[in-house]
């Protein structure tokens, strides 16, 4: 059996397990006695196991079926859940990861068994209470199997009463008497499914595919329909007509995994005639004015699916969403923005002429209506909520919070906040940079902590906004702060900066030093950090999604790191101005606010260029100085001020002219101009012309 063209399908579902595995173990070790929690992570295992060996990795398969079975005793009550063996399980996760890597690269899970691991989980099932654990074990056995025999005896002796709900007409009569001429056999058979299946209705199709090899299934209870629908315990009743033996029929049920077992027996004359006289006493006067052709009309399997019969609103809803190449939704996008395109062009073509056609311009006016829909409608699609990536980093704090001797707990929120897909691809590395830098930088040691009054345990907070066109990302921690002084020293000693350079910074300034490449305070380097590799990571990642990290520190009591990305890298509403005589793009996004303003209003501050505005100062920009062109104004006329925001800091981009608000489509323009920061790239309008999108960012 090929199974390449469902690896796709494996690897994401595989990573969704693991990510749940991740949380309810987790879970776990908070809680150890929640049997909910226990359950899930037996059904996740489970599901693992029976994927892995789907696909035929054995080596996840074996792994996962361990850790199923030491699942399996925790639910039975015979093992309690301690500490070491949560520390075993997270290394299961990470061999796990370590199988889903291989397999990612080359599909081939690798070869390294992790015996070690498999020994430990054996160890656990084997000797999990000490010396005396293994007689504890074996009564336990002993009083499992008694238990289990004697409700397999229970469960035969009423697996009679299971089958024989099925009532028998006169057609099944017939037919049985017409098996009987030919030599075959009738058989009533109970099938009993494990109580840990997920996907009963998958194992009964899977017996009634066995049974129809064998004979035909002449009547099921509940109906076929039911059974489908999953509409059904743990067992299902049929009555087969069939020339093989009860034993052959019985073992063909069996062979079907996570069948329990199934019970019954050949049917005889005797039954037959028990229903006809169970029907008779039920309903004597019915059966006097029945017609002969209402009462040889046969109960037959179809029966539930007549309308009257079904509940159609009691049916879950299922299948509601579909796995989608993220390359196909980029082609959707990319046709998406040719449309839009192609209506800018239309609205530039009929806007210079005096049309009278007001029909025409209702039909440009809808055309906009519908690609703005459609934009905003692919857009959705591509949005993913960031949970898929903040999910996995409690776990990280966990292992922190032993790796370095420090009490320290996670706290999320906003997790349900969405992105590009694209760009959440893109963030787990700097957030797990600064949850780290977090951990190992911020948060003191319990004592220091205890002597400054704080609680001992260290408080790390993740929260995630939505604001504007923009999604923020704060990690917070109420730990020691950013020593600006011991910063300042560092990059001293570094020639990062001289003495008299340093005089001149302000606290921000030198703060922002971290985010050089190779720049650490730590004296000695740890596995975790120290290596100055890091926060210039993060920052060249965000820049590179067109968004921005800050920092507010305060000394003694913490510092927050502020992540701000856009929504989307696609398409956006920006204002187009002109400056010199080019067009320029700048997001609607960023922009707060547009003035009007006299040149006499400009002051100077350190021998830069600022302005007063509802009492607070605003530093302007020259737009023409830094795009090197020169300026349609003249000195003495008023100015247009676009008042821009970066975080909390303003600043005013002077423009010689405003054409107005469009939609516009991002085009990158690629590694060789990636030097040119204020350029974010650039934009095709309606005339075929290219104007550059302008990053207010960058500018400020």
């Amino acid at each position: 059996m090929d199974v390449s063209q469902y690896l796709e399908i494996f690897l994401d579902e595989t990573k969704e397990h693991l990510q749940n595995l991740n949380t309810q173990i987790l879970e776990l070790e908070q809680d150890s006695e929640n049997m909910d929690t226990v359950n899930e992570i037996f059904r996740a295992a489970h599901s693992l196991k029976g994927m892995a060996g789907t696909m035929g990795y054995k080596r996840m398969q074996n792994l996962t079926h361990d850790m199923e079975n030491v699942f399996s005793e925790v639910r039975n009550g015979n093992i309690k859940v301690q500490p070491n063996m949560i520390d075993i399980l997270f290394q299961c996760l990470d061999a796990l990861e370590g199988y889903l890597a291989n397999i990612q690269e080359s599909s081939d899970e690798g070869t390294d068994d992790n015996e070690p691991l498999i020994k430990a989980l054996n160890d656990i099932l084997n000797g999990n209470a000490g010396a005396d654990a293994p007689k504890k074990k074996e009564a336990a056995d002993a009083g499992e199997e008694k238990a289990e025999k004697a409700d397999k005896k229970e469960a035969a002796s009423d697996s009679k009463e299971k089958w024989q709900s099925i009532k028998l007409t006169d057609t099944e009569k017939a037919l049985f008497e017409k098996a009987k001429e030919e030599g075959q056999h009738f058989y009533g058979i109970t099938v009993y499914v494990q109580e840990s299946c997920i996907l009963k209705a998958a194992r009964a199709f899977l017996v009634f595919k066995a049974l129809e090899e064998k004979g035909e299934i002449v009547l099921s209870n509940p109906s076929t329909q039911d059974i489908e629908d999953e509409k059904f315990d743990f067992d299902f009743s049929v009555i087969v007509v069939t020339a093989e033996s009860y034993d052959n029929v019985v073992a063909a049920i069996k062979s079907v995994s996570e069948i329990e077992d199934a019970f019954g027996r050949e049917l005889t004359e005797a039954d037959f005639g028990n229903s006809a006289e169970a029907e008779a006493e039920e309903e004597p006067a019915k059966e006097e004015v029945k017609p002969a052709a209402e009462a040889k009309k046969p109960e037959t399997k179809e029966l539930p699916a007549k309308a009257g019969d079904k509940k159609p609103a009691a049916k879950p809803v299922v299948n509601r969403t579909v796995r989608v190449d993220i390359e196909k939704l980029d082609v959707l996008m990319n046709l998406v923005s040719e449309l839009i395109i192609a209506k800018n062009s239309l609205v530039s073509s009929t806007s210079g002429e005096d049309t009278h056609n007001s029909n025409f311009n209702e039909q440009i006016e809808y055309l906009e209506s519908v690609t703005t829909n459609l934009h905003e409608s692919v857009m959705k699609v591509r949005m993913v909520p960031i949970e898929s990536v903040v999910s996995k980093f409690p776990r990280m704090i966990r292992d922190m919070q032993k790796s370095l001797g420090k009490k320290m707990e996670l706290h999320m929120t906003g997790e349900e906040t969405e992105l590009d897909r694209t760009v959440v691809d893109e963030i787990g590395d700097p957030l797990m940079h600064l949850l780290r830098n977090a951990a190992d930088h911020g948060l003191e040691s319990g004592e220091v902590r205890v002597q400054r009054g704080k609680p001992e345990v260290g408080n790390i907070y993740l929260d995630a906004y939505q604001d504007g066109n923009n999604v923020v990302i704060e990690v917070r921690d109420d730990g020691n702060g950013i020593d600006v002084a011991k910063v300042r020293d560092k990059a001293i000693q570094r020639g990062t900066i001289t003495a008299e350079q340093a005089e001149n910074m302000s606290d921000k300034e030198i703060v922002d030093l971290l985010f050089l490449p190779s720049f650490s305070t730590k004296e000695q380097v740890s596995e975790i950090s120290g290596r100055g590799v890091g926060l210039d990571v993060v920052k060249s990642k965000i820049e590179a999604l067109s968004g921005e990290v800050e920092v507010k520190t305060k000394l003694g009591e913490g510092s927050t790191w502020i992540v701000r990305l856009p929504l989307t890298l696609a398409i956006i509403q920006a204002l187009m101005v002109i400056v010199g005589d080019e067009k320029y793009a700048i997001s609607l996004g960023s922009i707060q606010t547009i003035e009007d303003i006299s040149p006499s209003d400009i002051k100077l501050v350190q021998n830069k260029e600022v302005i007063q505005l509802r009492g607070t100062v605003i530093p302007i920009i020259r737009l023409s100085d830094v795009v090197d062109a020169t300026s349609s104004k003249s000195p003495e006329d008023n100015m247009v001020v676009v008042i821009v925001k970066k975080g909390d800091r303003l600043a005013g981009l002077v423009v010689d002219e405003l054409i107005g608000q469009q939609e516009i489509v991002i085009k990158s323009l690629g590694k060789y101009i990636s030097k040119c920061k204020f350029i974010s790239g650039a934009t095709i309008l309606g005339d075929g012309e290219v104007a550059l999108i302008l990053d207010a960012n960058a500018l400020i």
